[in-house]
């Protein structure tokens, strides 16, 4: 097992995430995601600063307004605003991302490494919870 899949084996032990880039649109992983981490058994906390609530959940502005601490944080975002999102990730005690892909580049994923996080990129994380 490479160091990746050991990673993901954890992190989908992990049951709080955070979704960056929550979305209210029923085609974009940024839902689904979002709720396919509800209906198998997570507590999840979506980010979008365009949204105040989706399907009745209260969707927050950033990590830092999370009512509790989460475990695993899920990136559905731009890597310029994945990138930004770190140093916060990193002051929550946050110790896993998921980069799903298109949210990160070369930069991300040094600066992450650099920072101590465990991570995972490339995969999508909704197939996983698919399986």
């Amino acid at each position: 097992m490479d160091k990746i899949d050991a990673v993901k084996k954890k992190m989908l032990e992990k049951k709080k995430w955070v979704v960056v880039g929550v979305t209210e649109d029923k085609t974009r992983y940024g839902y689904k995601i979002f709720k396919k981490l509800k209906e198998t058994g997570y507590t999840v906390y979506g980010i979008n600063p365009k949204y105040s609530e989706i399907d009745g959940d209260k969707i927050y502005s950033s990590i830092k307004e999370i009512p509790e601490k989460v475990e695993c944080v899920n990136m559905l975002v731009n890597p310029k605003i994945s990138l930004k999102i770190l140093e916060d990730i990193v002051d929550e005690g946050i110790k896993y991302v998921w980069f799903q892909p298109g949210s990160f580049n070369e930069e991300t994923i040094d600066k992450a490494e650099e920072l101590g996080l465990n991570i995972v990129f490339y995969d999508c994380l909704y197939v996983e919870l698919g399986r």
